[in-house]
């Protein structure tokens, strides 16, 4: 018995050492095969490099809804005002441009955000919601500050005349309530503008930034893009002259001027959405510019717009030459 054993366990010996060895190659086959990961990581990092570098397309769809709803809920919403019956919309109501200035600061910081989502450049988150959540409060105390006074209008108040030159406003009694209209002015047309401004340029300017391709093939607008430069400079003009920023604006596009000949060193080209933003500041520069030229010896106006720099608001030339007409 004690032979039979050890001859089984003799014979059993090797089987089980044969396998012990399969195993073992068969592990250290597995452990040849490990460093292939790596391979497969640097692959995918690679094409993720590749995509990161590739020109963004032109945002045909961004664009076409960004500049409509500028036109349309913001430069539309005055006109809607004196448009709709006022019996619609009562002085003591919001009136149907307040809606519109509503929707206005829901839909704008929206696109800004899809915007900066498709930059080809990674741009700094923080600076991005600080931007937009400052943007959002100016453009809502502007809302109502520009409600109160565009209702004004409808009780004789003049646009083309400062707050105590209204002949509504200067015979108030006390007198102390005609600070606090010149309060509610500053409120509107210098801190609702100046937070609502700075960061929607700002915003603009850092997707610009991002906006370069080495290929000068690729730097050019596709066809449809054309016919949206001049209502998206055409708009840019009435941001400027209408909210007093031509300092704002003229500041954002030599930065982006200078961006554009310090990228061109280095041999990099606008892609077809920073071109886009380019020729339409480049449009808005020239209206203004042809805008100032024939206003310049209004004696009016220039009585409310002192100092060196001389941008008329094209609804103060609407009250002085076209409702007083009517």
């Amino acid at each position: 018995m004690v032979e039979i054993s050890r001859v089984e366990e003799s014979e059993l010996a090797p089987e089980t050492s044969g396998f012990t060895d399969f195993r073992t190659l068969g592990y250290s086959h597995l452990l040849k095969r490990r460093p292939e990961k790596p391979v497969d990581q640097a692959k995918h990092s690679s094409v993720k490099a590749d995509e990161v570098a590739s020109t963004a397309p032109f945002h045909l769809d961004l664009w076409f809804y960004f500049t409509l709803q500028n036109w349309l809920l913001d430069f539309g919403r005055p006109i809607a005002m004196l448009v709709f019956p006022l019996e619609w919309f009562p002085l003591n109501k919001p009136s149907v441009g307040d809606y519109f200035h509503m929707a206005y600061n829901i839909i704008t910081p929206f696109l800004l955000l899809k915007l900066i989502e498709r930059s080809p450049r990674t741009l700094p988150r923080s600076m991005i919601y600080v931007s937009i959540i400052t943007f959002i409060m100016g453009a809502s105390i502007h809302l109502v500050g520009d409600s109160v006074n565009h209702r004004l209008i409808f009780s004789g108040y003049q646009n083309h005349l400062s707050v105590r030159e209204n002949p509504i406003i200067k015979n108030l009694k006390p007198e102390t309530l005609i600070d606090s209209f010149e309060l509610l002015y500053y409120y509107d047309e210098y801190l609702g503008h100046s937070m609502w401004y700075i960061p929607f340029f700002l915003i603009l300017f850092m997707y610009f930034s991002g906006c370069f391709t080495p290929t000068k093939a690729e730097s050019s607008m596709p066809g449809p893009a054309l016919p949206l430069v001049v209502p998206s400079g055409l708009y840019y003009w009435y941001l400027v002259t209408e909210g007093q920023i031509f300092i704002l604006f003229i500041f954002t596009f030599f930065a982006m001027l200078a961006l554009v000949l310090h990228q061109k060193r280095k041999r990099l080209f606008l892609d077809s959405n920073g071109l886009f933003l380019f020729s339409s500041f480049a449009l808005t520069l020239l209206l203004v510019a042809l805008w100032v030229a024939w206003l310049w010896n209004d004696p009016v106006l220039r009585k409310k717009y002192p100092g060196v720099i001389y941008v008329p608001e094209p609804w103060a030339f609407y009250t002085l030459h076209v409702s007083s007409r009517h």
